[in-house]
């Protein structure tokens, strides 16, 4: 039997309250599909510095978010480029943008310190 999902426009909403709360401005760049659409996060330094996490599960059916981007904070082109890459498979995607100095995205799940595969696949 599988886990209940929250459905993803409910995630989103709720997600960017968060970030606001705690004084990070987001905001949604592109709605996806709002059952069950994937997410991705843009988180913006201010300073030009992105990264792009997207949400996965690891071997062990738990709740990651893998960092698209790499480890390093990358430009805005690269971090779009990554988003227009995932777009590309998956056009029900959402993608919020996180502005905070210090990059934080405000999950209570891991972020992985791995990136994607090459491949790009997730679960």
């Amino acid at each position: 039997m599988s886990e209940p999902r929250l459905k993803s426009e409910i995630w989103v909403k709720a997600h960017i309250r968060i970030c606001m709360v705690a004084g990070a401005y987001a905001v949604v760049v592109r709605k996806g599909d709002p059952d069950a659409g994937d997410i991705l996060l843009k988180l913006n330094d201010l300073a030009g510095g992105f990264e792009v996490l997207a949400r996965a599960t690891d071997a062990k059916g738990a709740r990651v978010w893998l960092r698209v981007t790499g480890p390093a904070p990358v430009k805005e082109a690269d971090a779009e480029a990554a988003i227009a890459r995932r777009l590309s498979r998956d056009p029900d995607l959402w993608v919020i943008e996180i502005e905070d100095r210090a990059r934080r995205a405000f999950l209570g799940d891991p972020i992985a310190d791995t990136s994607l595969p090459p491949g790009g696949a997730l679960r």
